[in-house]
């Protein structure tokens, strides 16, 4: 099993560096790292008074680990989860921030474990997490899996400036997608042309 340091070593990896797309509502980001987290957490890099897009730049890859360890795991307590569920919860923590949990939570209440969707795990909802574990073992983290694909399709399809990170301009599997189905066993991943007809009514 992976421990939580190589876990946030590989987010990190797939975030990449520096990039401050327009259409992404985070802003300014360095390996995964937003701007908004920056500021939150009061990390003024260049110690000019403010945090702005020059001290998203300086931000470090160990340091942006080290953020990721701290704030998206411990922080969150995705540590109590299941060892096998804790690296694609983490990674969509990171990506999407306390919505990673609300999806857990709402994926509870169809394993007939309803809970608060609050996008925080307290004991409530990691004792369920555990009790639907102990049934469903692995099929918990496919299912985790195919909920975080659906609420990618689900901010696509609302928002045609988000759909290329859905979608490449190939007609592919976007860099979202593939996240999420870098958690999932193969035969739950989605074919080609699974992909294009989920797809094939955004423009």
């Amino acid at each position: 099993m992976q421990t939580v340091q190589q876990i946030a070593e590989a987010i990190v990896g797939r975030e990449g560096g520096y990039v401050n797309d327009p259409d992404d509502p985070g802003g300014a980001t360095n390996f995964g790292v937003t701007i908004h987290t920056m500021r939150r957490l009061g990390i003024d890099l260049d110690r000019d008074g403010d945090v702005d897009a020059r001290d998203v730049r300086l931000l470090t890859r160990d340091r942006a680990v080290g953020i990721f360890v701290e704030h998206y795991f411990l922080w969150p307590r995705l540590d109590e989860l299941p060892e096998v569920l804790q690296p694609s919860v983490f990674d969509m923590y990171v990506n999407a921030g306390a919505n990673a949990v609300k999806i857990l939570q709402r994926l509870l209440g169809e394993f007939q474990e309803p809970v608060t969707v609050d996008g925080a795990l307290g004991p409530q909802s990691i004792a369920a997490v555990k009790r639907v574990f102990a049934k469903a073992g692995r099929y918990l983290v496919d299912a985790y899996g195919i909920a975080r694909r659906n609420y990618y399709f689900r901010i696509a399809d609302r928002r045609p400036a988000s759909r290329k990170y859905a979608r490449t301009r190939a007609g592919g599997k976007g860099g979202w997608i593939r996240r999420a189905e870098e958690f999932m066993q193969p035969q739950y991943r989605l074919s080609g042309a699974q992909f294009r007809a989920r797809v094939s009514k955004w423009s």
